[in-house]
């Protein structure tokens, strides 16, 4: 059975930068919940970051795929170099997934681990640009369909046909 990967704060664990969750009420995770589909992980507690912790972006101008080459930082607003938690938790959330058989991963939107789409823009204003965060992009350029909290019912079309044999997608929206 192919299972879920999901962003711990979105089932109620409280690991954000924050001390909080970011819970989702939802039938189909309880669903997938009561099939043990469910594989619960938090990048950012898994490369090292404590709980509560500072808020981190990714540098103004860069990229996930520029901070999993190397090439740009995740900083604090007090510009501590975060990179290497952030780089590390992406890297445990994909052999976490491949351990477990997730086909499909559910993230948390705008962070800079998570972001699906959107990411906070490296100012700390509270601006938002286009792009992913590192374990987004890692697990979607590894074969893993990744959506957001708000795509809960692509993933579950996703996740029903990933039984079927069909060919699956490297990125998804």
């Amino acid at each position: 059975m192919d299972k879920v990967l999901v962003s711990a704060c979105l089932v109620g664990r409280p690991v954000r930068y924050d001390g909080r969750a970011k819970t989702v009420d939802d039938a189909l995770l309880d669903r997938w919940r009561a099939e043990g589909r469910l594989v619960v992980h938090c990048p950012e507690v898994a490369g090292g970051l404590p709980v509560p912790r500072p808020p981190a972006e990714i540098e103004p101008g860069a990229t996930a795929a520029d901070v999993l080459d190397g090439g740009a930082r995740i900083l604090t607003p007090d510009g501590d170099d975060v990179t290497a938690y952030f780089v590390a938790g992406a890297r445990a959330a994909l052999a976490f997934a491949r351990e477990r058989g997730a086909t499909v991963a559910v993230l948390k939107e705008s962070s800079p681990s998570c972001g699906l789409h959107e990411v906070y823009d490296g100012t700390f204003t509270g601006h938002k640009r286009v792009g992913r965060g590192v374990t987004a992009h890692l697990l979607a350029g590894n074969g893993v369909a990744v959506f957001n909290e708000h795509g809960l019912a692509a993933a579950d079309a996703r996740l029903r046909g990933a039984g079927d044999g069909r060919a699956q997608e490297r990125t998804t929206s």
